[in-house]
């Protein structure tokens, strides 16, 4: 689960973590009125979406009047915002965060991550913030310094390991590790997968501030968190994808004609990829998990053929905790509901699988059954041509 800069900020001050004063805009009076209040010569005003890159997409604008920030929030408000993470469809800017102007004297980088090779967090830190992490690894991985933690808790000397080597003055490192620190207790706490400050700030003055602010959370975990689950933003997020996770189902909306339902991740790569091999692109990733009942694949069924971009539908399963027997009558209890006209193709293996095929062949519905995941692919493919 994905929150927005503001929501991070707001997440930073209740662990004594120094971020920018701001205040949220949804209309362009409600920006001026912001830099009126924040009363600094020069306000940032910063469109929220879930999305990284919004200085390059023209999303981060300077403001040195009340005014010119309204002009600068009505230039975002309500328009899509193009960023190297939004695709070329980009994301709509319903909110604005006006935040005071600083005086920079260096930007820094700052993340947390999940390693799940060594399966611990690791603190990641550069000298050389602002700039995209991934294109900082490629092009100078000496510049990044890696810190695993593997207690709960990041030891004094950790802390004080990534401050000296960000490079901080040595004025500023005792406030360094505070923030290091509190930003690692917020990490654990909080049961999140990413926390990245970038740029991580260093001001004239000597004070190191939050300038941006993304999280992301463990999905598994909200469970805990209700504080953390109030946050979320359906409108930042793919209506398909919204209606699937009430229903605990897992899909990520893609870009092809070739709808795919599987059970397990590592079987919807797979299954994926040789809808690529055989020419065609699949059109989401849908994964039904391995204990989805009935109910669940109705539900799944309907959230696939909902989408206009579909032409035709690969149900690839392998019966394990899910039987073949259940998932074909699932389909074709939902099929028959939705007087379903795109063509499904089958292909089952595993628990029940013989009487699940039986169950689709008395369908009477135009249900094709596949010998195996290449011969599924090739027909479904076909089909969607």
């Amino acid at each position: 689960m994905k929150i927005h800069e503001y929501q991070g900020k707001e997440l930073f001050r209740g662990y004594n973590i120094p971020v920018p004063n701001g205040i949220l805009a949804t209309t362009p009076q409600e920006a001026k009125q912001a830099a009126i209040k924040l009363g600094t010569p020069v306000v940032v005003v910063k469109a929220q979406i879930h999305a990284g890159g919004r200085g390059k997409g023209g999303g981060i604008k300077l403001a040195k009047s009340p005014d010119e920030a309204a002009v600068k929030a009505a230039e975002l408000l309500g328009k899509p915002l193009v960023t190297p993470q939004t695709g070329p469809q980009g994301r709509i800017v319903h909110k604005v965060l006006v935040e005071q102007g600083l005086d920079i004297a260096k930007e820094y980088y700052l993340g947390i991550v999940l390693d799940r090779q060594a399966s611990v967090p690791v603190i990641m830190a550069s000298s050389e913030g602002g700039m995209d992490i991934e294109t900082l690894a490629k092009e100078k991985p000496e510049s990044i310094l890696k810190v695993h933690v593997r207690e709960e808790r990041l030891s004094p000397y950790q802390a004080r390991r990534v401050a000296y080597g960000l490079g901080l003055p040595a004025e500023s490192i005792s406030k360094g590790v505070h923030f290091i620190t509190q930003l690692f207790k917020l990490f654990v706490d909080k049961d999140a997968s990413l926390a990245e400050i970038n740029p991580l700030l260093l001001t004239k003055q000597g004070d190191v501030l939050a300038l941006d602010a993304k999280i992301n959370f463990d999905d598994n975990a909200l469970f805990r968190h209700p504080e953390i689950v109030q946050l979320r933003d359906v409108d930042e997020e793919d209506p398909f994808e919204v209606e699937a996770s009430k229903f605990s189902l897992n899909y990520v909306k893609l870009d092809g004609t070739v709808g795919c339902m599987v059970n397990g991740a590592g079987l919807a790569m797979a299954t994926m990829d040789i809808i690529k091999l055989a020419g065609g692109k699949p059109a989401n990733f849908l994964d039904v998990g391995g204990g989805a009942k009935k109910e669940q694949i109705q539900n799944a069924f309907h959230i696939l053929t909902s989408d206009p971009s579909v032409k035709a539908v690969l149900i690839n399963i392998f019966g394990g905790i899910l039987r073949c027997d259940v998932l074909a009558q699932g389909v074709v209890d939902a099929a028959s509901e939705l007087h379903l006209r795109l063509p499904v193709v089958v292909r089952m293996e595993g628990a029940n699988v013989d009487q699940g095929k039986e169950i689709l062949r008395k369908s009477g519905l135009k249900i094709t059954i596949a010998d195996n995941m290449k011969d599924a692919a090739q027909r479904v493919v076909a089909l969607a041509a």
